[in-house]
């Protein structure tokens, strides 16, 4: 199982707490990266992205906020947005709540936790020290070195028991038992599904069980019943 070690850009680029605005904007454009830790004697204290210097004042003019919007932030908010808008180092306009993995983190981990922050990348420490980067790109990257296994010769109990218990676990998943059917390695659906989207989770789900071989989609569309 692939972890974050093996796919990770251990050669991080990274700025001091008291790096201009001005400089990480052009790092991130010449670099073509959408953030940069902040590191200070080594440790991570912080990460400036695109998003943290997009409103920047500096590049598009000062704009003060609407009234009625001012109205409902209050004064730690407005002091907070002031600060990253008018900031002039990295330490003023970092996120300093930076969300981390660590070396032994696995890559299925990792795509849920950006997923979950809506985050494009996120550091891999040891420590609090920053020992690499992962990105949506080294996450392909992982998945298209990853080896095909060779299929392997499972019996049909066995197959027809794992598939259950996986759909068991998937509140998307409305099949009863007995409609799944395993002979010679081959996996037939039947009964009623209610979405498209439920046909093809159904067979992705079976195709993913070791040892299946083809499978048969004798599967029908739930129609209620006319008024």
């Amino acid at each position: 199982m692939l972890t974050s070690a093996d796919v990770m850009t251990a050669d991080v680029v990274s700025v001091e707490p008291d790096t201009p605005v001005r400089d990480i904007a052009q790092l991130l454009y010449t670099r073509r990266i959408s953030g940069v830790p902040v590191v200070e004697q080594g440790r991570l204290i912080g990460i400036v992205s695109e998003g943290d210097l997009i409103g920047h004042a500096a590049a598009i003019g000062e704009q003060r906020r609407s009234w009625w919007l001012s109205a409902f932030m209050d004064d730690s908010l407005s002091a907070r947005d002031y600060a990253k808008t008018h900031g002039r180092t990295a330490r003023d306009v970092m996120t300093s709540n930076v969300v981390t993995v660590e070396e032994t983190t696995t890559l299925a981990e990792i795509a849920k936790t950006l997923e979950r922050h809506r985050i494009k990348r996120v550091p891999v420490v040891r420590n609090d020290t920053l020992v690499g980067i992962v990105t949506r790109g080294n996450l392909l990257q992982g998945l298209a070195t990853l080896e095909v296994k060779p299929p392997t010769s499972v019996d049909d109990r066995t197959i027809r028991e794992q598939l259950i218990a996986e759909l068991r676990g998937q509140a998307w998943a409305h099949l009863l038992a007995d409609d799944i059917v395993v002979e010679n390695g081959i996996v037939r659906l039947s009964g009623i599904v209610q979405s498209e989207d439920e046909r093809r989770a159904l067979r992705i789900a079976a195709e993913n069980i070791p040892g299946v071989k083809s499978v048969e989609d004798h599967l029908t569309f739930w129609t209620p019943a006319p008024i």
